[in-house]
């Protein structure tokens, strides 16, 4: 049985090791050791026991403002709700944390999200800090074919 834990520092090695495909092909940014370790309280796990089956991070911009980040779930554990529980557990982390606003997300699979109540909004919206600290190191900066979506916390929905 698949469950999320908080990651821990010993967990890096693991994680760079289960996004090394898609990172090569540039659809999860390349985050180093030391980058993942000073943001390590910031990701949770989904382990089926000693297995690391996926995992997501919350990056909090502003109090009106997270972002879901790293979403990733290993080929075997596809199609299994892996994926939709590690977004659930992120939206509602941002939530017990108390930001007011919205949760973005750069994904090229937009329909995952929009099923869980993301909506797609305009890249131009996205904050300029997000721009010049995160997507100026991506292998397809500027030309970024990723789709940008936010969840309403105001909102009332379940997802």
């Amino acid at each position: 049985m698949v469950e999320l834990v908080k990651a821990k520092l010993s967990d890096i090695v693991d994680m760079q090791s289960l996004v090394i495909d898609e990172v090569k092909d540039g659809i999860i940014l390349k985050r180093s050791e030391d980058e993942v370790a000073t943001n390590i309280r910031s990701y949770v796990l989904a382990r089926d026991g000693d297995e690391l089956v996926g995992y997501v991070a919350l990056h909090i911009h502003s109090p009106r403002l997270a972002e879901i980040r790293s979403l990733i779930v290993s080929q075997k554990h596809r199609g299994e709700s892996v994926g939709k529980r590690l977004v659930s557990y992120a939206l509602d982390e941002a939530k017990s944390l108390g930001v007011l606003g919205e949760v973005l997300v750069l994904t090229y699979l937009p329909d995952f999200f929009t099923k869980m109540n993301f909506e797609e909004i305009s890249k131009e919206s996205i904050p300029e800090q997000k721009i010049w600290t995160d997507c100026i190191k991506c292998i397809h900066f500027p030309v970024c074919n990723e789709i940008s979506l936010v969840y309403r916390l105001d909102k009332v929905a379940d997802v």
